[in-house]
């Protein structure tokens, strides 16, 4: 077998493997609360931490408390794969809006698709509460979220809060 047949069936086992990997993930509403939310949470704070120039600190963000992650106030969305959670994300219901939060994939499963069935099931649920409007915030220092909320449909808009870890605000309409 020559290196390119070699190359190329590797690939085609490693893109087959992803797919199967992919199609194992389920993502559903959880109780903020539980093991599995409090557990992306903390990957997510970490990940933060690490990436953001001034570190992360959950306590200066704007507010999502379980309180407003819970229904009707808000929902929050855990991605799993294998009974361990993979990706999180949030929605918090106002009256105008919609405000996406926490949006997390664990980087052992970036490139799968998770963030976008996480964002895809976090707007299904906006819709159903009938939001007409989602908004979301994010740092410079995550690129992919900045190009994952761009492909959805989201506009960059003028800062419409004071999140002080924020640099770039999105909105989509989901008239």
């Amino acid at each position: 077998m020559t290196n390119n047949k070699k190359t190329d069936l590797i690939q085609k086992m490693s893109s087959d493997e992803n797919r199967q990997r992919a199609s194992a993930v389920t993502v559903n509403v959880q109780d903020p609360t539980s093991h599995l939310a409090r557990a992306c949470l903390a990957n997510y704070y970490h990940e933060l931490a690490e990436r953001f120039e001034d570190g992360f600190n959950p306590e200066q963000s704007i507010s999502a408390s379980t309180e407003e992650l819970t229904p009707p106030q808000g929902y929050f969305v855990v991605a799993e794969l294998h009974g361990e959670a993979v990706g999180c994300g949030a929605l918090k219901c106002h009256t105008a809006f919609g405000e996406v939060k926490r949006m997390w994939v664990a980087p052992s499963v970036r490139g799968l698709g998770i963030g976008k069935h996480l964002l895809a099931r976090l707007e299904d649920i906006a819709r159903e509460q009938k939001s007409p409007l989602l908004r979301l915030e994010t740092n410079k220092a995550l690129v992919e979220a900045q190009t994952l909320y761009k492909n959805f449909g989201y506009r960059e808009v003028a800062a419409f809060n004071t999140e002080p870890y924020a640099h770039h605000w999105f909105e989509k309409s989901l008239k």
